[in-house]
């Protein structure tokens, strides 16, 4: 489906607009899951286990499902998932325990996964190859403008209608998903070879390997997520959301700009400098937590981590047939998911047994590493 048609097509937006809606629905609900299980008799710790076991079962079903992408086609996928979520957030509203929600969102996880190789691989076979790290960038604006708003409103959901209000709204966000969804034009025919099962050829394993790079850098974003809100409380800087608004802004400003550069000069010449802001960032949290430190930190976790998924995905496709996609999606989606997930979990052992700033140097390393890994393995891996 790759044409030369300018970037911002029709058919782009109404990708942009699908993610928008994907993300808005999925960051209402998450941050008011654990309000509904502690409801139910649930501890904070039980809580936390809905984020941590949506972004798991994502994680390790994301290679399957970006195969499946690629024999039944990303337009088909994005469809069923889309109606199978729709259920499954009705199904919430009246799930009686917490272990059922637990169950579910394990499921849901499977679908998610779906969902995000199913767009990666439409919106990639949309934008034009000499600007692809711009359009990807552009694309994923979408989400981050998404997450952006998705909590408040969800938050205030809840808190003016109750969980089954929260629950039935998002499902509506979903019914739209579909609709739009459902109004892309239908997949093109497959090629026969990407029907050919086995798994050698059913996980992109190149792409996979490679990917390792960014569970490396993600580390540290899934600590962040969890325990940057603590930190600043823990050294009395407010607002509360001063870093994540920060990083938010940061990326909206940078991504652009950062996209356009990789295109024009090389992706590999800027995905590494975009990592080791990201290291950067967080040795800066590990020198203090004052809000000097904070505002510094956010703005160069916002340039660096802001622009390296993009940028490298925008590389890594360049090594990947274009019916293989959505595998390769998948085991980028599975690397990172898992990064992020192991990040919250173990950060927080190491924040009580040794403080927040051994927390964030340890995140530090962990980024570090990605670049001399990367540089180790993608030559012998990827290019051949």
């Amino acid at each position: 489906m790759e044409t030369a048609q300018r970037l911002l097509s029709p058919r782009f937006l109404l990708m942009c607009g699908f993610s928008f809606t994907v993300f808005l629905s999925a960051f209402q609900l998450l941050p008011v899951a654990p309000y509904r299980i502690l409801a139910l008799g649930g501890t904070a710790a039980v809580a936390g286990l809905f984020l941590g076991f949506l972004t798991y079962s994502s994680a390790a079903t994301a290679p399957l499902t970006g195969a499946l992408v690629d024999r039944v086609g990303p337009r088909r996928i994005l469809v069923i998932s889309s109606l199978a979520i729709t259920a499954f957030s009705l199904l919430y509203a009246v799930l009686p325990t917490y272990p059922l929600m637990l169950s579910l969102v394990v499921v849901h996880g499977a679908f998610w996964s779906g969902l995000l190789s199913a767009s990666g691989a439409y919106v990639t076979s949309l934008v034009p190859p000499a600007r692809r790290a711009e359009g990807i960038g552009y694309w994923g604006l979408s989400t981050v403008l998404a997450v952006a708003v998705a909590p408040s409103i969800g938050l205030w959901v809840y808190g003016h209608g109750g969980w089954t209000m929260m629950c039935v709204e998002s499902a509506a966000l979903n019914v739209l998903m579909a609709a739009i969804a459902w109004r892309l034009p239908p997949d093109p025919p497959r090629r026969p070879n990407a029907h050919a099962v086995s798994f050698k050829t059913l996980i992109e394993w190149r792409v996979l390997v490679v990917s390792f790079s960014l569970f490396l850098y993600a580390f540290g974003y899934g600590g962040l997520t969890s325990f940057i809100a603590l930190y600043t409380d823990a050294n009395g800087v407010t607002p509360r959301a001063l870093y994540f608004t920060l990083f938010s802004l940061t990326i909206l400003v940078t991504r652009p700009f950062v996209g356009r550069f990789a295109d024009r000069i090389g992706y590999r010449r800027v995905f590494l400098p975009c990592v080791a802001l990201t290291a950067l960032a967080f040795g800066v949290l590990a020198l203090g937590g004052t809000r000097p430190h904070l505002i510094a930190s956010a703005i160069l976790f916002g340039a660096g981590f802001g622009s390296a998924y993009p940028v490298f995905l925008a590389y890594v496709l360049q090594f990947v047939d274009e019916n293989r996609r959505g595998a390769a999606f998948g085991s980028i989606i599975g690397m990172f998911d898992t990064g992020i997930g192991t990040g919250s979990i173990v950060l927080g052992p190491i924040i009580e047994q040794a403080g927040y700033q051994a927390a964030w140097a340890t995140a530090a390393a962990l980024a570090a590493l990605s670049i001399p890994f990367f540089l180790f393995v993608e030559p012998r891996v990827l290019r051949p």
